[in-house]
Formats: C-alpha cells, structure tokens, sequence
C-alpha cells in the first residue's frame, strides 16, 4: 500500500492533499498506521468495519454456502474457495459509502495496494467529475469470469422488471447486452479503479438494487464480484453521459494496464503504449 500511495502522491495527490480513508474488518495495527501516515501530508483516516456488514445475513445458509465454495474451488474458479473474497465484494458492493468516514465525503477514489499510476496528472478528476456532473469514472473494463455469476443476471431483468422507475432513459444497456438485455455479455468496469459520485451509490435506486440482489444469496452462493454489481448499476440507472474514461491516468493493476496512447499524454507518463492491455476499454465498447 505504501508504494501505491507513494506514486498516487507523486502523480497528483502532493498538489492538492485529498484525505485517506482505511477501512478494515479487523483494528488497524499501530505500524500499519504510523507507516501509512508517513506517506502524505495529507489526513489518513483509519476506521473499523461493523460485523454485520462483513459477516453473514440471517438469511444464508452457511453449510449450502459452504458446499459451493469447495465446488467452485475444485473447478479452479478464481478465488472460488475464499470466503473472506466474498464478504469483500458484499461490502464493496453494499456498505462502503455508508461508513461514518465515508459519510463526509461527496465523491471518492478506490485505490487498492499494489496498483500503480504512471502519468503526472495536471487536473483535478474530482473537479472534473463535479463541473462536468460526472457519476461515475474508470480507466479499464473488461469482461467478468462468467463461472462467477451463473445466476446474476436473471435477477437483473427481475429488477428491471419490478422498478422500471429506476431505469435510465439514456442508458447504456447496450453496452452491458448484445440482445437489448435478453443475456448479458459479461462488460465490467474493473472497479479496483473507480472514481464515483457517492451520491450514486447512496440513491434508492442503487440501494433497491443492492438490497434485492445481497437477499437472493449470490454474493455467497455464487461469487459474484461488486466490479459486475456496480458497472450493471450503472449502465442502467445513469446516463450515458454521466461516466466517463479516464484515459489521462495511466493505471496498472496486476496483469492489465492502461497507458495513454496520445503523444502528448506520453510526455507526462512513464508508461510504454505497447504494454497496454489487450483487454481495454475498447475491448467491450459497442456503437
């Protein structure tokens, strides 16, 4: 975590000192606090994450759950087998904005350890976001391991079905569904890199959403990742013009990256074009 924030400072955080927020489900230690600070200038805050919200609901059954988790490990489906992946995904699907940390705060940008950032950035993507009344921003997408969400999007249509108030008349259905909805064709923002409008996810209609999908058991039955829960969100309840590609920060995380391709981006990155990903933003892009 040091490194990525070291770059996420160095790239643009030293200019304008945007607080840190830490949450985790078990007490930060006083190393990883004291190691942390001494990255920025800027506040770090650490807080607690309560135990119903990375636990399990009344309304799983565990042994059931259990049992799938040891299927899917057995069919090698990445991270099939762990449960603490799961209550990650719940929460990031679910609870993070509701957090008392969280709570000030209008918008926010998920970085996670081990990321890297490659290009200076001489904006403010919050502001950009703001002035521009932008929901939703991201750098990659790319499609999700369809073993992971077997059932996901039959309880989408049912959403659909039952709160067609919540439906975006300028959505981007078609870039989530090649049949106009009928199947879904897997397109997710990788959401270990978002930038978002807090609002959006604390709006009834994201919380309608999340609260119909988490009683249906997926999140631990199945595996389903909050990358599809949030990027399907989005495709139908905002507008196409409210998310947008940030295509000036180059971004890495783990295998893929993105790298701005324009020579005049190139002048402020130190990443190479000929690394980019395969999978891209282009990669699910339809007209």
């Amino acid at each position: 975590m040091r490194k990525t924030m070291r770059l996420l400072e160095q790239t643009f955080n030293h200019r304008h000192g945007y607080p840190y927020v830490f949450l985790n489900n078990a007490p930060f230690t006083d190393h990883f606090k004291t190691h942390i600070q001494a990255m920025t200038k800027a506040k770090v805050h650490f807080g607690l994450i309560p135990r119903e919200q990375w636990s399990y609901p009344s309304f799983i059954n565990q042994t059931q759950a259990a049992i799938n988790r040891e299927d899917m490990k057995a069919r090698k489906v990445a991270y099939g087998g762990s449960e603490s992946y799961r209550h990650m995904c719940r929460y990031e699907s679910g609870f993070f904005f509701r957090h008392e940390l969280v709570q000030q705060f209008d918008y926010y940008w998920r970085v996670e350890p081990g990321v890297s950032f490659s290009c200076d950035l001489d904006f403010d993507p919050f502001l950009v976001m703001k002035t521009k009344e932008l929901k939703y921003g991201f750098t990659i997408a790319l499609p999700e391991y369809v073993s992971t969400i077997p059932t996901l999007w039959d309880n989408v249509k049912r959403f659909k079905e039952q709160h067609p108030e919540h439906i975006a008349k300028k959505n981007s259905l078609n870039w989530i569904s090649y049949d106009h909805g009928d199947t879904y064709n897997n397109c997710h923002f990788w959401s270990n890199f978002e930038i978002a409008d807090l609002s959006f996810f604390r709006s009834k209609a994201y919380l309608d959403f999340f609260e119909m999908l988490d009683k249906t058991g997926g999140f631990f039955y199945e595996r389903w990742g909050d990358a599809p829960i949030h990027s399907i969100a989005a495709a139908l309840m905002l507008e196409r013009k409210e998310i947008h590609f940030f295509n000036e920060i180059g971004y890495r995380h783990g295998m893929y990256e993105h790298c701005p391709e324009s020579p005049a981006l190139q002048l402020k990155c130190s990443c190479d074009p000929a690394d980019n990903s395969a999978i891209s933003y282009l990669f699910c892009q339809v007209e």
